[in-house]
């Protein structure tokens, strides 16, 4: 039985073995990863210990109190929240063996390959078609708001196989190297000047079988378990007090008292008191993943998120007046990571408008809330048992 205990002797051998100060960055995270306190929660031999996630805290203590490096969660968030728990629960062996060890390290940064110009909020409606070959799929299509694809070396990938059954029923997952011929990425600039986003062209891109991830015609299930743990990943980061959007308004306020009016005070206190509410909620899902898979109550998270940073931020260029207007670069760039708190307000406000949009449109959140956690009845689907292929497009 592994206990707190024990994590702590583990941690201490790898610590010895492998002194931060004097170890190469990567060669340390691959020996984490083998020691199986990378996810203590996955199965050993994959970076874990099979033991209760609740654990993990006590690992990133005892290695943050010794100056080890982390595997630079941010940039590699994709990989982390989304591709890792799909491959885990629907992976074949060989395939957890091949992906997990340089995701979790950060050798492969991983994209997402699902939403396509016609297939956003219904994203079972998407087109891109997969065609068997022989032991390969012939891909050909178009994917959008890609984010990271300028900087991934893999994706997780959702084609159409079976066109004449309804469209939740032909679609198949697959794990597409982004570095395959075929495979085209363009920048899509923002509104905010910056190009983090893509769209991604694929053109008879071959994937070997050895790459489909789960059954045939069972991609809409698997993707449903990329999609929960993204809410969850989005709506459910852990912050510390005052973390996030509010962290900014907040400093200002303080800092800048001739700013302040009785209208504002009292959306900011309301605002300030929602954070913390919302701060507080994520951690208590976190503890409720310990026991289990997430479940809807990430779309709500996300929902939360979305409003808030929006609202926020708004908030944040009115306190400012004119010089909340301001944003001081334009440049077209292609970030490794976004920026949220570090930039001008006017980065904030106009970045958060996509917070509604990213990870499931609020739209649809506010649908999966209502149907599968209220239990409201379902808005009325004459599509759902029409062939893909007879669908108006």
């Amino acid at each position: 039985m592994t206990d707190a205990a024990e994590l702590k002797r583990r941690t201490a051998e790898l610590l010895a073995a492998y002194p931060p100060a004097t170890t190469d960055r990567l060669d340390f995270l691959q020996a984490r990863f083998d020691a199986g306190l990378a996810w203590v929660h996955y199965p050993e031999g994959l970076g874990g210990l099979g033991v209760p996630r609740s654990l993990q805290a006590v690992v990133d203590a005892e290695l943050a109190d010794s100056g080890a490096p982390d595997n630079d969660p941010r940039r590699i968030g994709i990989g982390l929240g989304m591709a890792a728990p799909t491959i885990l629960q629907y992976g074949t062996e060989e395939q957890k063996q091949r992906f997990l060890r340089p995701l979790w390290v950060g050798e492969e940064v991983w994209c997402q390959l699902f939403s396509e110009p016609g297939a956003g909020s219904d994203l079972a409606a998407l087109g891109t078609r997969a065609v068997r070959e022989g032991e390969d799929w012939v891909v050909n299509g178009q994917k959008v708001w890609t984010s990271s694809a300028h900087l991934a070396r893999w994706a997780i990938l959702i084609a159409r196989t079976d066109p004449e059954v309804p469209k939740h029923a032909g679609i198949t997952y697959f794990l597409c190297d982004m570095t395959d011929p075929g495979v085209e990425v363009r920048p899509l600039r923002q509104i905010t000047g910056e190009a983090e986003f893509n769209e991604v062209f694929l053109t008879n891109v071959r994937i070997p079988d050895s790459r489909r991830l789960g059954e045939v015609g069972n991609g809409w299930r698997v993707a449903q378990t990329t999609l929960n743990n993204e809410r969850v990943a989005i709506g459910g980061m852990r912050l510390p007090r005052e973390g996030g959007m509010i962290g900014p308004v907040s400093k200002t306020w303080r800092e800048r008292p001739e700013l302040r009016t009785p209208d504002l005070h009292q959306r900011l206190l309301g605002l300030w008191v929602e954070s913390e509410v919302a701060r507080l909620t994520a951690e208590r899902l976190r503890q409720q993943l310990v026991a289990g898979q997430p479940g809807y109550e990430g779309s709500g998270m996300k929902l939360s998120f979305a409003r808030l940073n929006q609202e926020i931020s708004g908030l944040e260029v009115e306190l400012r007046g004119e010089e909340g207007l301001l944003y001081d670069d334009w440049t077209m760039r292609r970030p490794e990571l976004v920026d949220f708190t570090g930039r001008d307000a006017g980065y904030r406000y106009l970045r958060s408008k996509g917070n509604s949009i990213e990870g499931g449109t609020s739209e649809v959140l506010l649908n999966i809330v209502a149907e599968r956690v209220l239990g409201l009845p379902a808005e009325p689907r004459t599509d759902k048992d029409v062939a893909w292929k007879d669908l108006a497009r």
